[in-house]
C-alpha cells in the first residue's frame, strides 16, 4: 500500500512536470513581437534611425503570459564597435498594453523611460559608424510592476527584473549607415 502510494505521487508529480513545460514552451512558442514597420532580420526604415527623423518604431505583441503585471524593453546593438549599445530603455509599461504607436514615450503610456548608452531617457535610433549592425528589441513579461526609480539602466533594469520574468521575446532588425 505504501509503494502504491508512492506510486501514485510519482505519477502525479510526472504529469504536473509535464503540464507545467507544455505551458512554458506554448509560451515561449505564441509571445511574440512584430513592428508594422519592418520584419525580423530585415531593415529598419531610416525614418527611425538618425539618417531621418530618429523616433521610435511601432511595435506590438501578443501570446504574453496571463499573469503579466508589466513590460519592459530594451533595444541594443550588439555589433557596436566599443561593446553593446544600448538605445532604449522602457520599463512599467502596462500590463493592459500590447502595442507601442511610433514616437512614443515611456511618459505617454504611464511607463518609465530608462537611459540609453548616451544618458539619455529615451529612444535614440541606430547610427552605425559604418557597416551593417543588428538591432534587438527584447521585450520582457514581468510579474510585477517594478520599482518606480526614474531612469534605469540597461544592467540595473536586467537586475530588477531578476527573478520576475514571465516570458521574454525579440524582433530584430537591420540597419546599414553609408
Amino acid at each position: 500500500m505504501n509503494t502504491q502510494n508512492g506510486v501514485k505521487t510519482h505519477f502525479f508529480l510526472l504529469i504536473f512536470i509535464f503540464l507545467t513545460s507544455v505551458t512554458r514552451s506554448q509560451t515561449a512558442d505564441t509571445f511574440k513581437l512584430i513592428s508594422s514597420a519592418f520584419e525580423e532580420g530585415k531593415p529598419i526604415p531610416a525614418k527611425y534611425t538618425c539618417d531621418s527623423i530618429n523616433i521610435s518604431p511601432p511595435l506590438s505583441w501578443r501570446g504574453f503570459p496571463e499573469k503579466t503585471k508589466s513590460f519592459a524593453l530594451i533595444m541594443d546593438d550588439p555589433d557596436a564597435p566599443m561593446g553593446t549599445w544600448v538605445h532604449w530603455v522602457i520599463y512599467n509599461i502596462p500590463g493592459t498594453i500590447s502595442h507601442l504607436e511610433e514616437k512614443k514615450s515611456g511618459e505617454q503610456i504611464k511607463a518609465v523611460d530608462g537611459l540609453n548608452s548616451w544618458n539619455e531617457k529615451g529612444y535614440s535610433g541606430p547610427c552605425p559608424p559604418g557597416g551593417t549592425h543588428q538591432y534587438n528589441f527584447k521585450l520582457y513579461a514581468l510579474d510585477k510592476i517594478l520599482t518606480s526609480k526614474e531612469g534605469m539602466t540597461k544592467a540595473e533594469l536586467l537586475d530588477a527584473m531578476k527573478d520576475h520574468i514571465l516570458g521574454e521575446t525579440t524582433l530584430t532588425g537591420l540597419f546599414r549607415n553609408y
